[in-house]
């Protein structure tokens, strides 16, 4: 399947952006939820598969890019092969991006490479709780995946142009809520690795599934998820990662 496959759900995902107006909701929260992350390290804020461009909401000097140009967004970046210069990036964000790169390991050097010292990686991803399998297992339309499918590297010989439709939902979770790849994350700080029962976002439905409550009772299904997070292993739905640059 080829990298028109990216596009097409870019181009989906535009006619529901507008059609859903919680979305802008539940993805503004989780944006603003990265933003107290972010390193105070010199350099460019950066994100990587903007999608709809809704960071601007809360990160307003925050470069937006995605693997096709838009008119709403900055730039045309490939992940594998960025087009910044070493160490010019304070902070590198993405959201429901990294597990569509088929070889993480390639991807990290990349983003080591952009970043300055101190620099942090942010990453909002989905994340398998008890109810985070059940969702995307069951009720998304990407596969989750398994921890010993993950190629860390790319074959040699292979080039970032030829990047194809890749997804596995529980690469996060696999890759860095386990012992499996710390060997490989040598050269990161982990910063946090931070289970969110964000029961809201999950209920909305998303780009892929109904919206499950009535938009005017999403504070209340905000302070719903205050319960819920004390029980991660249960109600886990996103995982976000952050990363530090050694310095």
């Amino acid at each position: 399947m080829g990298i028109e496959r990216h596009k097409d759900l870019i181009d989906i995902n535009q006619e529901l952006w507008h059609r859903k107006p919680i979305l802008q909701t539940v993805y503004t929260d989780l944006y603003r939820t990265m933003q107290g992350y972010l390193s105070s390290a010199p350099g460019t804020n950066l994100e990587l598969g903007s999608g709809m461009g809704t960071i601007h909401e809360v990160m307003s000097d925050c470069l937006r890019t995605d693997l096709f140009h838009y008119p709403w967004l900055d730039a045309v970046e490939n992940a594998y092969s960025l087009s910044f210069e070493d160490g010019s990036i304070s902070n590198l964000m993405m959201v429901d991006v990294f597990h569509h790169l088929r070889y993480p390991g390639n991807a990290l050097d990349e983003f080591l490479r952009v970043l300055t010292p101190g620099g942090r990686l942010i990453l909002m991803e989905p994340g398998l709780g008890l109810m985070g399998r059940i969702i995307y297992e069951w009720m998304h339309i990407e596969p989750v995946g398994k921890a010993n499918d993950v190629r860390w590297f790319a074959p040699e010989g292979w080039s970032p142009n030829e990047m194809d439709y890749y997804a596995a939902q529980g690469n996060a979770t696999w890759i860095f809520t386990r012992s499996n790849f710390s060997e490989q994350l040598g050269s990161w700080k982990i910063v946090e690795i931070k289970r969110i029962a964000a029961l809201a976002y999950a209920a909305s439905g998303g780009y892929s599934g109904p919206q499950l409550y009535p938009t005017v009772a999403y504070p209340l299904i905000k302070s719903f998820e205050k319960v819920l997070q004390l029980f991660p292993s249960i109600f886990t739905t996103r995982l976000m990662v952050v990363l530090e640059k050694k310095s």
